[in-house]
């Protein structure tokens, strides 16, 4: 099917594409009875942290008495009655979003948190939707091929921000904020680290005192103390998006600290799964800046003797510009590094891990192990005690898609901690000098 679908995307003119996406979700929203209208939607919009962010937006919202309904790469749901997603879309089809809002308004939820991606944007997934606020967590080049540049790329992102007439919630120090900040609304608002980002007489968030530790994070927003279980700088960030959020919706910062000390890890991101001798990090990370944030976060929180990394890239033609911009990046960070399957589809994983090598140093010490199992449990051999596995690309995936859409059942998490189990019990086995 996934074959098929592919090449009538080669052959049909953009238009007719396009076309029969818009007819698709205007059919979906008719059959539900357009039932965004009688919801307030926020759709959250990004290169990185969106799903994280949504998390954020719907616990806040539940905790201040707001029901709410959730849809993001991680889970999708209404209320307490919330799944995993296993459809492995960061934004579902037409009818698949309408059918959520419509179980939205019949649990009489007043709230609804959506994450919009830029694939879903151009296939017209969010036209319908009536977004009472679009929340832009940041901006960098990703899924180029996709959209034949990376202005296009912004432009779609834009496209949805502008829907969104009520309030929109801004990165006030992304590069591109310009082209975000004078779209029409009736409230936007910053959020920023530093105070020297407002601007423009916007209502701004500004986070101070960051403090990060393995068990999580802190920091304080006009002079209100936020504690949360998530771990690394970028969720102060993701954090203060969420923030701006809370209080367009009337809900003080204190009910927001309060709610965000309670909320649960989200899987797979920057989750540590094992320790001692050595920690073991699970993270999706798999957009450049992504990598860098994770590495970097990485080093602070744990100062490691060694960094192990593991990772790989998507295959299927989907952002090749990206596999030796990632090599590059661990190429610097990381001691050790070993390369290996993440999605090849339909291409050969040897290339993509090629791809990837020809942007490490040289220098560097680099294994290619395509099954992913056997890759960790080489990250286990090399790592010792001090050291950090990173885990990197799969976070909180189910399965490892391989050509003609066949997939290998996958949990990141559990076998990371299987094969930890398994090495620590050889290590204890192994007889001792004397």
């Amino acid at each position: 099917m996934q074959t098929l679908v592919a090449l009538l995307r080669r052959v049909a003119p953009s238009w007719a594409v396009g076309a029969y996406h818009y007819a698709q979700a205007w059919s979906a929203a008719l059959w539900f009875g357009f039932p965004s209208r009688r919801l307030c939607v926020i759709g959250v919009t990004g290169t990185d942290g969106k799903s994280t962010t949504v998390e954020m937006i719907a616990h806040i919202l539940n905790a201040a008495g707001m029901k709410t309904a959730i849809s993001s790469s991680i889970h999708i749901g209404v209320g307490e009655a919330v799944r995993k997603n296993t459809m492995k879309m960061s934004m579902p089809g037409p009818f698949a979003l309408q059918r959520l809002l419509r179980e939205a308004v019949s649990a009489q939820c007043s709230h609804a948190v959506l994450e919009v991606s830029s694939e879903g944007v151009i296939q017209h997934r969010h036209v319908c939707i009536e977004f009472h606020a679009a929340v832009l967590t940041n901006i960098y080049p990703e899924h180029i091929e996709r959209h034949g540049s990376f202005e296009a790329y912004r432009k779609a992102k834009m496209r949805f921000v502008r829907r969104a007439r009520a309030v929109h919630v801004l990165n006030a120090e992304d590069k591109n904020l310009e082209f975000f900040v004078h779209l029409p609304a009736e409230r936007t608002y910053l959020f920023s680290t530093d105070a020297a980002h407002s601007a423009g007489g916007h209502e701004t968030i500004i986070v101070e005192h960051i403090e990060e530790t393995p068990e999580g994070i802190s920091f304080s927003v006009r002079g209100v103390p936020f504690r949360l279980p998530l771990l690394g700088r970028v969720n102060a960030y993701n954090a203060a998006s969420a923030l701006c959020v809370a209080l367009s919706q009337g809900v003080p910062l204190e009910t927001a600290s309060a709610a965000l000390k309670t909320i649960a890890r989200v899987p797979g991101r920057m989750e540590a799964v094992a320790n001692n001798p050595f920690t073991v990090l699970v993270d999706y990370a798999v957009t450049p800046n992504a990598l860098q944030n994770l590495y970097e976060t990485a080093k602070r929180i744990w100062k490691p003797n060694r960094m192990v990394c593991v990772f790989g890239a998507c295959g299927g033609g989907r952002d090749a510009w990206k596999r030796p911009v990632l090599g590059e990046i661990a190429g610097r960070h990381c001691d050790a590094i070993i390369l290996t399957n993440e999605d090849p589809f339909d291409e050969h994983p040897a290339r993509i891990v090629s791809e990837i090598r020809g942007g490490i140093d040289r220098e560097r010490e680099v294994w290619e192990v395509l099954d992913r199992r056997e890759a960790i449990q080489k990250a286990y051999s090399l790592a010792g005690r001090g050291d950090l596995v990173v885990l990197s690309g799969k976070g909180s995936e189910d399965s490892i898609t391989l050509a003609r859409g066949e997939k290998i059942p996958w949990n990141e998490v559990e076998i990371a901690q299987e094969l930890f189990r398994s090495h620590s019990s050889m290590d204890r086995a192994q007889p001792s000098e004397g």
